[in-house]
């Protein structure tokens, strides 16, 4: 008999039928013996239905009381889960983020989960019943409800599966799985029956919406045993685990895209030691994530730095780069916000030479000029303009033939 956690995305519990379908698939699991953990995210479109109308109200909304309020969209999926099963004769219980004891730090709207204690949840278990624990929210250590962020769904279910220490933990969406692309940018794109938890981590990181970063950084570190399937088919998904020979043979296993990110130069700072934390640990305190960073030295003594950071911490870094800016000197601030990053990842480029010059050889061919480059042992990503994302995308599948089985 597993114990085996299973999270549900918005897309599928978007309405009572879905819901209901759900159930039932879990239902089986359960009828086969498995006691089983079920994660719900709220209906699709819910969390920014409720976002919207916080900012009727005020905007920006307060944040402590904006995921007060947000939390309520997963209330509702869980107990509306329950109530079906119980309709049908099945025990079940639905636990809210603090009644299931997932404790967070206090970054409200982007909260990282410290601690799980299962009491709770076992003793639910222990008493035979389906236990639906809502996704993307908890409780800071004063008992102030938290969110977790965009996916912070798939991030609770991982979590709660490595504190449950559960044998499976699986992924279902909208999508059968992960791809070596977006199959909705390329018919070539190919379902990977598995992947490595680095790979899927870089994938994560670079763009790809499959899994939510830090739930894949969960599974990789209590290796918990995830797999990604869909909510409307019988296929087996894609299995994230540890590396192995066969995956090391492989250079490049898929091309990732982002384009949430903007590009900020900082032109004519002093070319002195301590001028870039200046400006970066002001970001860093903001808790804004900065990306790709390149610094260019020139002969007068001043330089460029140039990095990327998420659209929609553009404004607030902005804010604080000029403030520093003005303090040291600095001849001019620019931002660019129509700007793509598109990357190759795989395990087998620690083995593999030449794999960059033939991702560069492949966009120069399409006349695609690359604005950064920033590489790390499993992975090459490049800055270009926003308009050539899909044809860079596809040039690059067809350049590691990412379309052909391996």
């Amino acid at each position: 008999m597993a114990l085996i956690v299973q999270k549900y995305g918005g897309t599928s519990v978007a309405d009572p039928d879905r819901i209901a379908n759900v159930a039932n698939r879990v239902l089986k699991s359960y009828t086969e013996g498995h006691r089983m953990v079920v994660v719900l995210s709220a209906m699709a479109g819910e969390t920014d239905r409720l976002i919207n109308l916080a900012k009727e109200m005020c905007d920006p909304p307060d944040p402590r009381e904006l995921d007060v309020l947000l939390a309520t969209g997963e209330q509702v999926t869980v107990s509306l889960f329950s109530m079906f099963l119980r309709s049908q004769g099945v025990p079940a219980a639905s636990l809210l983020g603090h009644q299931a004891c997932i404790y967070t730090d206090r970054s409200y709207g982007r909260a990282r989960i410290i601690g799980i204690d299962t009491t709770r949840i076992r003793e639910e278990l222990k008493k035979g019943r389906i236990v639906t624990v809502a996704g993307f929210q908890g409780v800071d250590e004063v008992g102030n409800i938290t969110t977790l962020g965009r996916g912070g769904s798939d991030t609770t279910a991982v979590a709660v599966a490595a504190a449950l220490k559960a044998d499976l933990c699986e992924i279902y969406t909208d999508v059968e799985g992960v791809y070596t692309t977006d199959p909705r940018i390329y018919h070539k794109a190919r379902l990977l029956p598995k992947i490595s938890y680095d790979e899927m981590l870089e994938m994560a990181s670079l763009g790809a919406k499959v899994l939510e970063i830090r739930s894949v950084g969960f599974a990789k570190q209590y290796q918990v045993p995830l797999r990604v399937r869909s909510t409307f088919s019988e296929h087996p998904g894609t299995l994230v685990c540890k590396e192995d020979e066969s995956m090391e043979a492989i250079p490049v296993s898929g091309v990732t895209y982002s384009r949430n990110d903007a590009r900020v130069s900082i032109l004519g700072v002093p070319d002195r030691p301590g001028i870039a934390v200046k400006f970066f640990k002001p970001v860093a305190d903001a808790n804004i994530v900065v990306d790709l960073i390149i610094q260019n030295s020139s002969v007068d003594g001043r330089a460029d730095i140039t990095f990327t950071v998420p659209k929609g911490d553009l404004r607030q870094t902005l804010e604080i780069v000029r403030e520093v800016g003005k303090e040291v000197g600095a001849r001019d601030i620019l931002s660019d916000e129509n700007i793509a990053k598109v990357s190759i990842v795989g395990v087998g480029m620690r083995n593999n030479a030449g794999i960059a010059a033939r991702m560069f050889e492949a966009l120069a061919a399409a006349g695609i000029n690359i604005l950064m480059i920033s590489t790390s042992e499993i992975k090459i990503s490049c800055v270009i303009e926003d308009k050539f994302t899909e044809l860079a995308v596809r040039v690059l599948h067809d350049a590691f033939q990412l379309d052909q089985p391996r």
